[in-house]
Order: structure tokens, then sequence, then C-alpha cells
């Protein structure tokens, strides 16, 4: 267990074996504490009430992705990877692996905030977490979205490709509408409100009827109801896409995931990239 080190990371995998072999809890939560961004475990009578997600072997998702060989790699950043794999069943699934570029404590922090954030939310409009593993590494498993994001079909095919039908009005409206009732289910449905501070092409995945699916919390901040917004240092997130008030005063809101789900609108609309090659922003354009 080379990356076991943190207490919440120990009690995940003393969750795992208990809850996962055992039967006794389908769920296993964590939840970030607002006073000081640690995570607990979600109560029993909490966790009832949540979408249930699994815990994977290393083997499992090894022959899945065809020992993660090049060929399933479908997306990379800068501190993850995503393997395409097909379980036994025949069930498609995205894994993503936390990789070496970052510290051991860095990787630990990204994969509980992950988990802490999409593990309990069920909307046909967010990516649905499957499960995770944390041997020989850290892993999410998610559902597979198998038209890829909407920045690869916007910007890296071409119309003409037979095997990709076109973005045509019909289905842009259909990815703006389905993102912004993700959106609304995270900032005003969730139980507690959730800003992603990432919304961008893509991040937005598609399922094989172009349903989108925001994906890709690494980023993603739970806002207590009583308070009004978070003051975050650091800045992060996508240069193009980061409202005023965030990039200059680092406030976070609701507000800071719609200014960037309207520089997702103009990508939509105009097809142009957020950020052109004269570094012009899109939404200066």
């Amino acid at each position: 267990m080379k990356y076991i080190r943190t207490n919440s990371l120990k009690r995940l995998f003393s969750l795992k074996r208990r809850s996962f072999e055992g039967g006794a809890n389908q769920h296993g939560v964590f939840e970030e504490d607002s006073n000081n961004d640690s995570f607990k475990i979600a109560s029993v009578a909490e966790l009832s009430q949540r979408p249930s997600w699994r815990s994977f072997s290393f083997e499992e998702i090894f022959v899945a992705t065809n020992a993660f060989s090049s060929e399933n790699l479908v997306g990379k950043g800068g501190y993850a990877e995503v393997y395409k794999g097909v379980l036994k069943d025949g069930e498609e699934i995205a894994v993503k692996r936390l990789t070496k570029a970052c510290t051991d404590e860095r990787k630990e922090k990204d994969f509980l905030t992950e988990i802490g954030t999409i593990g309990h939310v069920c909307h046909p409009n967010v990516l649905s977490l499957l499960g995770c593993c944390i041997d020989n590494g850290l892993y999410l498993i998610f559902e597979f979205s198998s038209r890829g994001s909407v920045a690869s079909l916007l910007h890296d095919f071409v119309d003409a490709d037979a095997n990709l039908p076109p973005m045509d009005w019909k289905t842009r409206y259909k990815i703006a509408i389905g993102t912004a009732r993700g959106l609304y289910y995270l900032h005003k449905v969730c139980k507690r409100r959730i800003i992603h501070r990432d919304i961008k092409s893509s991040n937005i995945l598609l399922t094989a009827d172009f349903e989108p699916q925001i994906s890709d919390f690494g980023l993603a901040k739970w806002l207590p109801s009583q308070w009004t917004h978070h003051s975050i240092a650091p800045i992060e997130g996508t240069f193009g896409h980061l409202a005023p008030e965030y990039f200059m005063h680092g406030t976070v809101d609701e507000k800071t995931d719609v200014f960037a789900f309207g520089v997702f609108l103009l990508e939509m609309i105009s097809g142009r990239k957020p950020v052109d090659a004269s570094h012009q922003s899109l939404h200066c354009w």
C-alpha cells in the first residue's frame, strides 16, 4: 500500500475491507469539514440516502485497461491519466490514475477531494463515480462517456469524419441545456453546494446520445449554506475561464461557475477556442 499514509486514506482502506467485503455499508463517502478542509466518514444515516460506489481491485482495472495500454489512454492532464477499460461483464469504464507527476500528498488530497465531492452526487448531467482503487496507486473509476469531450468534437475532429455526426445546432443546444441542468443541480439541489471551479469544454463529456456530463472535480469546493463565498489561494483553474473576482481576489461562489459556463456557451456558438493563438480570451472577443 505504497500511498496509504494519511489517516483519511487509512480509514478509506479500513472501510473498503469492512464495508465492501462484508457488505454492511455500500457507500463509504468522505465529506469535507468546512472549518479545516479535513475529511470525515459520513454517518450511516446520511450514506443511506446516497448512491453507492464500490472498491475495485487493482487486478480488475489492470485487466480492464489491458495493463494500462497506451492504446487505451483517452486523456492526460498535469496530475492524472484516464484510460478506457472494459470489465468482465462488458461494462465500459473510465479509469483515472493519479500520476507520479505530483507528490504523494498532492495525490491523496486530489483523490479525497474528488471522492468527497462527487461520491454522493447523482444526476444524469454529472459524471457518475462507480468506485475507486487504492492498491498500487490511487484510481477513480467512472462511467465511460463514449463520445469523449465537447472540446474534442469542437476542435479536434472535422465534421466530415464518417464516424462522427456533425455538431449541429440542435445537438449544441442539447449540450448547453444539459450542462446548465448539471450546474443547477450542483449549486442548488445538492445537500451541500458544490462549486466546480473548472467548467470548460474538455470537462464536459458526452454519452452516446450527446447527453453532457460534468466531470473532473479535482478543484471543486464545498460552499456551506451559511457562507456567501470562499476565499481561495492560490488561484487554480484554466486561463480564459476564470471569473474576474476569482482571478483578482480569489473569491469563489456559484457565479464563478456561471462565468465559466458563459465562456463555454461562446465556445459552443462560435466554434472558437477560449484562448486563441494571440492569447486573446474568447470573452474579450
